[in-house]
């Protein structure tokens, strides 16, 4: 997937745009909820190196926050890593030149509801008083 196509998909599917939050930072894109404005995907450019690559190409790469039982499934997936620059326990890294178009939608689709605003349980019972 390329970064104009995750920038669309974002926007077409959930309605919400790039935010560029860092001061002289105009390529590390932030999404995040329009209610809770929490972040559910970063995209920053990152050289191969980092991933323990032998190659100094500068790519793409998508962070994504994942549940911690999907880190066994997702993190051996062709493109998927343990987060550059974030909390490797709850963050992956997906570079996407190298990750499938429909495992990237999977795994952003599963980042947007674990950062989504959770509704708040309403406890009917009285209890004793």
């Amino acid at each position: 997937m390329t970064r104009q196509a995750f920038l669309e998909y974002c926007f077409a599917t959930y309605g919400t745009a790039a935010d560029y939050p860092f001061d002289k930072d105009f390529e590390t894109a932030v999404f995040r909820h329009t209610g809770n404005r929490k972040w559910y995907a970063i995209v920053m450019r990152v050289s191969r190196r980092k991933f323990g690559f032998d190659s100094d190409e500068v790519i793409d790469v998508v962070n994504l926050k994942l549940p911690l039982e999907m880190f066994g499934s997702f993190g051996a997936a062709e493109g998927v890593y343990p987060a550059y620059h974030m909390n490797k326990v709850h963050w992956s890294s997906v570079l996407l030149p190298d990750t499938a178009e429909d495992l990237v939608a999977f795994l952003v689709n599963v980042s947007y509801e674990a950062t989504r605003e959770k509704k708040q349980k309403v406890n009917n019972d009285i209890g004793p008083l």
